[in-house]
């Protein structure tokens, strides 16, 4: 009938925790071990990769370069110190593999990244490597850069040219600096090579309005002439890129992170820009012999407002089915209908009251506020490359295989385990609870209401049963601690004695009749201390006659209450006390007291007028 348990009253068995035992229990509530399933990459799927912190921004760049094919069979052609050991001597099977050099290890992540059974991946020794801070967001665009130029000074040293040349046939384009004078019509030009083009997006709408503002003419007047070497002095002059050259991936950077003069810090601009999936790009050309038309094949996205946080994720085509991704660190997800959707990646910047609407797109053009990068492929008529994970590195993803199978094994081994002991516990707390009440006239023993607790509790599994601290000086069962226990059948008692051990038991027997005959007396004793005072106070106000009376301190008339209940609560706390564990509470108060004497010295009864001869 109890909606809670009664603290007091050690026959209340209601809300010490068996309701979550009684009726049909789910058998994932006997374990918090998840399915090691849900950590297997489902078939068809690509494997994510697991964000170290702040290492969002290194993931996205990972999975575009894992999707360009070339870049990955160039990877896998690269001698290294695994595949270079003679047939069976390669690393003994329990050591961990670890690789020398940024090439080794950006293979052996796209081989994981390609065949592992993994749903994700953990990138650590690659960014480790890089020696890159975990816990720093960086500039994503710098990354990008800073990893091609020491990618491409890496593969300088290989012999076999579509190794060492692969970063500039994928990424590399030419560029030249061409100053005219106005004076005399000479034209000066500086070529140079880029690996991506860094766009201005500032009042711009369109992708294509970008590119022409990038390389339209500049004048150079003023305090900024050019010196010309036919002329020998300064001219005025214009000056503009020239496109020479275009590489087949084509990496375009909108430089949405800028310089504030006003705060002196960077910030990013949330401006929307339109893009098509298909690029033209021989209008922008010198030449126009050949042919530039380019297929978008990633998005790379900032979602935040602030150029110091945020997160990055990454949209990219995949070019063996043309199907589009969402590449979210661990998560990744597949568009309906071969279809690039950014979605609600545009919603998620704080939205102010002077920003532009979404603008409309048509078919095939896409508008983003959120876009720092755009990837293009240079279009083919040729078929996709099937790429091929080289037998030694093959060996290391089944190696790493392997481990994950075992875990997946163990894993559900634990969960097998953990379900079949809670299915036990569970039929054994529903029997031995609908006979712990002890009944009238029967046997019965006192248990620790916390221990029971413990024992309803699935998470913790019970330890023997100790009732050390709940007995007295004479080692039974203390009075005071009756409302900290709980009164139970002896049927129960056994089971739980013989399952769990422990001990001492406390039956009827154990309840101390000493202690309680001594509270009763100390009880009795307060009570009539009480009624003393108030005898003693009438009595005080009659006036002696003659010379019959005691002489008494007035210290001691004052304190004679106090001192008398002092001496009452010495005696109580003596029955309080039970080796040394009992009543903590009590003891101090105690120790306190007996500092307090001895600061004040206190008189006993009258002490406070003898004089040295005891008179």
């Amino acid at each position: 009938s109890c909606r809670r348990n009664c603290r007091g009253n050690p026959n209340c068995l209601v809300g010490i925790g068996e309701h979550v035992w009684l009726g049909e229990i789910d058998e994932n509530s006997f374990h918090n071990i998840d399915d090691p399933n849900c950590e297997r990459r489902k078939k068809n799927a690509f494997v994510g990769l697991t964000n170290l912190g702040a290492t969002c921004y290194v993931n996205t760049f990972l999975q575009m370069w894992f999707l360009n094919l070339e870049l990955r069979q160039a990877l896998y052609l690269c001698p290294s110190t695994c595949s270079e050991r003679p047939a069976g001597e390669g690393d003994p099977k329990d050591k961990e593999y670890e690789p020398q050099t940024i090439c080794e290890h950006l293979q052996y992540l796209f081989a994981l990244l390609q065949n592992s059974k993994r749903r994700y991946i953990d990138p650590s020794g690659f960014v480790k490597a890089l020696g890159l801070d975990t816990g720093q967001q960086q500039d994503a665009q710098e990354f990008s850069k800073l990893f091609m130029s020491l990618l491409e000074d890496t593969l300088s040293k290989q012999k076999n040219p579509d190794v060492r040349n692969i970063v500039q046939k994928q990424f590399c384009g030419e560029y030249a600096y061409v100053t005219v004078c106005n004076q005399c019509g000479r034209e000066s030009k500086l070529v140079s090579k880029f690996y991506e083009l860094e766009l201005n997006i500032q009042g711009h709408k369109q992708l294509t309005d970008c590119i022409t503002e990038f390389l339209k003419e500049e004048k150079l007047e003023g305090d900024n002439r050019y010196f010309c070497e036919t002329c020998q002095s300064k001219q005025n002059a214009t000056r503009k890129i020239r496109l020479l050259s275009l590489p087949c991936t084509l990496n375009l950077q909108l430089m949405r992170f800028v310089f504030d003069r006003q705060t002196g810090h960077k910030k990013k601009l949330n401006t929307y820009i339109g893009f098509s999936e298909v690029l033209d790009m021989e209008p922008f050309m010198e030449q126009k012999s050949d042919i530039y038309v380019y297929e978008l094949s990633a998005v790379l996205i900032h979602r935040g407002v602030s150029a110091y946080s945020g997160h990055y994720i990454a949209h990219v085509k995949d070019p063996q089915t043309g199907e589009w991704y969402k590449f979210n660190d661990e998560d990744i997800e597949k568009m309906e209908g071969k279809k690039l959707q950014l979605g609600i990646e545009e919603d998620l910047a704080e939205p102010s009251k002077s920003q532009a609407r979404k603008p409309k797109c048509g078919k095939g053009t896409h508008c983003s506020r959120n876009a720092y990068m755009l990837v293009y492929r240079l279009q083919t008529r040729e078929k996709s490359l099937t790429v091929e994970v080289p037998a030694f590195l093959q060996e290391l993803v089944e190696r790493d295989n392997c481990k994950f199978e075992e875990w997946c094994n163990e894993m559900a081994e634990m969960r097998k385990q953990s379900v079949a002991r809670g299915k036990i516990k569970h039929e054994e707390v529903k029997e031995l609870y609908k006979r712990l009440p002890a009944e009238a006239g029967s046997p019965y023993d006192f248990i620790s209401l916390e221990w029971l607790q413990k024992w309803l509790d699935e998470s913790t599994p019970p330890k023997p049963i100790d009732n050390t601290a709940c007995l007295c000086s004479h080692g039974k069962l203390h009075p005071d601690k009756i409302s900290i226990m709980k009164r139970i059948s002896e049927y129960v008692a056994d089971f739980f004695y013989r399952r769990y051990g422990g001990g001492p038991r406390l039956n009827v027997k154990a309840l101390c009749k000493d202690c309680v005959v001594e509270r009763c007396r100390v009880l009795r004793l307060k009570n009539r201390l009480n009624e003393d005072y108030k005898t003693v106070t009438n009595l005080l106000k009659i006036t002696v006659k003659g010379n019959d009376g005691f002489w008494v301190g007035k210290a001691s008339l004052r304190s004679w209450r106090q001192l008398a209940l002092e001496q009452l609560n010495e005696q109580d706390e003596d029955t309080e006390h039970s080796n040394g564990k009992m009543n903590g509470n009590a003891q101090n108060k105690d120790e306190s007291n007996e500092e307090k004497r001895e600061e004040e010295e206190e008189l006993n009864f009258n002490e406070d007028i003898v004089c040295p001869h005891g008179e």
